[in-house]
């Protein structure tokens, strides 16, 4: 069997690559062009001289993938970035767990006794974030000057109780009282974010996903 390298694998998203090289030489030339400029320059240098050449390619109307990654660019390079401060294997079970009792939860509204429903994907697409956040960044007011204040989306609702479910906040009739506020009482929980319905656990009903900090906090950080 050839390895990877001795056969042309298939872009995703982009033009197919079983294609016949009748210049193997003139390839062979770029390809070791793009290893010495990654190791004399490095990574973030030969980085840089793709997306030129992807840039110029288009200039020129030459048809290249599509770029699957967005234009954001971080503050500080890759090789300057401290380790993962938590440990990664124990927070990802957390993660899993959080969001299978989000679909689960939902699911079971929508029996057909029921029949509510909920939102998944919203909470599914975004729990990593949320996750880091609630891990490592969010600051509650036991913290002493005022904590965060957090607007979550209100669609993710499902993963916020999941979350709060695993932490012993909510119990399993919480979770299965998801949208039934009036028929499962006092176990209800809101669709959304609703501080009159849920005064101990929401604090804002806003339904958009933002985040401020207080003003010592953000000297400190």
């Amino acid at each position: 069997m050839a390895s990877a390298s001795d056969r042309n694998p298939i872009i995703i998203g982009g033009l197919p690559s079983q294609v016949p090289d009748f210049d193997p030489e003139e390839t062979q030339e770029w390809l070791d062009s793009l290893d010495a400029a990654v190791d004399e320059r490095g990574r973030e240098r030969a980085r840089y001289l793709m997306l030129r050449l992807i840039e110029r390619a288009r200039e020129k109307r030459v048809a290249v993938p599509e770029m699957r990654s967005t234009d954001y660019v971080n503050t500080i390079p890759t090789k300057s970035e401290p380790f993962f401060p938590g440990n990664e294997e124990i927070e990802r079970k957390i993660l899993n767990a959080t969001r299978w009792n989000a679909a689960v939860m939902v699911s079971r509204a929508q029996r057909p006794d029921i029949g509510v429903g909920g939102h998944i994907a919203t909470f599914a697409s975004s729990a990593s974030l949320y996750d880091v956040g609630f891990n490592h960044f969010f600051r509650g007011k036991d913290e002493g000057d005022g904590g965060d204040q957090v607007f979550f989306q209100g669609h993710a609702s499902p993963g916020i109780y999941a979350r709060a479910f695993m932490l012993d906040r909510l119990s399993e009739e919480h979770l299965d009282g998801f949208r039934q506020e009036k028929s499962k009482a006092p176990y209800g929980l809101s669709s959304y974010p609703h501080p009159r319905l849920m005064p101990d656990f929401w604090s804002s009903r806003r339904c958009r996903w933002a985040s401020a900090r207080s003003a010592r906090s953000t000297r400190r950080g």
